[in-house]
């Protein structure tokens, strides 16, 4: 175990230096001046060469990358060509009101996946085991966007239950993350949103758990329980379903990685403020700094998870060795 942590570690290393440089070389030369958004309001060529210093553009590319890598282990990020501030800062911020939403969603998703897709495997060929199976790969196949604007007007313009969208009613001052959170005008705004991300994350889950449970179904060692006269319920949920778990925990890890991006359909439209907007906004000012800082840390976020994950592997299933 000790060697494996220590070889996945040094492959973890290497990845993140190679999506680090592929990053830095992608939005140097592959991307438009960033200069332009500023020469449109006016600038001239002084004030563009100012700039261009001040953001440290003006040096040789492999002074730039330098600089990028050193800033980017010492945890500066550049500073921000829209915001004109830090990008660590902000890219925190957004990374909090994201995972406020999608992670509650996420874990509920699952929470109800699991158990869901394991009951439905053990009814196979029943009547609500077809109906499920299909309004869960209708909701999987249902782009989030739509699925979003349908609930605005239905539960937000119709019915007049919920906000239409934001994150509370503007204007308001909060000290802290907490206190922003810790209230009722965030619950109502939350609502919305939170529902429609559970029940778009809940099909994969739901289903990958099925398909998984029909495979161990089929096994050896299920039919030597039947033999020996355990409970269905016993043999379903301690023998079946934990060992079709493993799957399922890949994918939590992956989409737990995922979600630190946001659902950029889901916060475009609801008018949230976490990460996947801010990624939105970043491209379309071709801030470079704030979009490099976002997808880096979106790809530390997913290797850890990744790793974390394949630790937990060999406590969950013995038959799993490291060698």
């Amino acid at each position: 175990m000790k060697k494996f942590i220590v070889r996945r570690l040094i492959h973890m290393i290497i990845t993140f230096f190679t999506i680090l440089t592929m990053l830095f070389l992608l939005f140097r030369l592959g991307l438009p001046d960033p200069m332009i958004i500023y020469i449109r309001e006016g600038l001239g060529p002084e004030e563009r060469a100012i700039l261009m210093r001040r953001f440290g553009l003006d040096k040789p590319l492999h002074e730039q990358y330098f600089l990028y890598v050193v800033n980017f282990l010492t945890g500066e990020m550049g500073i921000s060509f829209y915001y004109k501030s830090s990008v660590f800062p902000i890219v925190i911020e957004k990374f909090l009101n994201t995972l406020i939403l999608m992670l509650p969603a996420l874990v509920t998703a699952y929470t109800l996946g699991g158990p869901i897709g394991a009951f439905l495997a053990w009814r196979r060929g029943r009547k609500f085991e077809k109906v499920t199976t299909i309004l869960a790969v209708i909701n999987y196949s249902a782009p989030l966007f739509w699925i979003s604007l349908i609930a605005i007007f239905i539960f937000a313009i119709w019915l007049r239950w919920v906000p239409a969208g934001g994150m509370r009613t503007m204007p308001y001052e909060a000290a802290n993350f907490f206190e922003k959170v810790m209230n009722l005008d965030f619950v109502h705004h939350f609502i919305l949103p939170f529902s429609v991300l559970s029940l778009s994350y809940l099909a994969i889950p739901m289903l990958l758990m099925r398909n998984t449970m029909l495979e161990v179904l089929g096994s050896d060692f299920i039919e030597l329980a039947r033999a020996k006269g355990l409970n269905e319920r016993v043999i379903l949920y301690r023998h079946a379903a934990r060992n079709a778990m493993l799957p399922l925990i890949t994918q939590f890890a992956i989409s737990t990685g995922l979600i630190v991006g946001g659902a950029v359909a889901v916060e475009v439209v609801f008018s949230w403020p976490g990460l996947g907007r801010e990624i939105s906004t970043a491209l379309k000012y071709l801030d470079y700094p704030l979009i490099q800082g976002t997808f880096m840390f979106m790809a530390l976020m997913i290797m850890i998870l990744n790793f974390i994950v394949d630790v937990l592997y060999s406590y969950l299933d013995p038959r799993i060795s490291y060698e």
